[in-house]
């Protein structure tokens, strides 16, 4: 049975797949952020991933 974690984001639920591997990448299907997986002692965890935005040589 998949794992629901909460998007820190917008507080919808992202399943994690069982098979889910330590670094793999998940985002959010409601608003899209992405993040990390952290696998420590059997935990699961997501990292929030910040996406730096391009400043155009400003």
């Amino acid at each position: 049975m998949p794992t629901k974690i909460s998007c820190q984001v917008c507080g919808a639920d992202i399943e994690i797949p069982d098979d889910v591997l330590d670094g793999e990448l998940v985002s959010c299907p409601s608003c899209g952020q992405k993040y990390q997986v952290v696998i420590q002692n059997g935990l699961i965890q997501l990292k929030l991933i910040k996406v730096e935005e391009e400043d155009w040589g400003e």
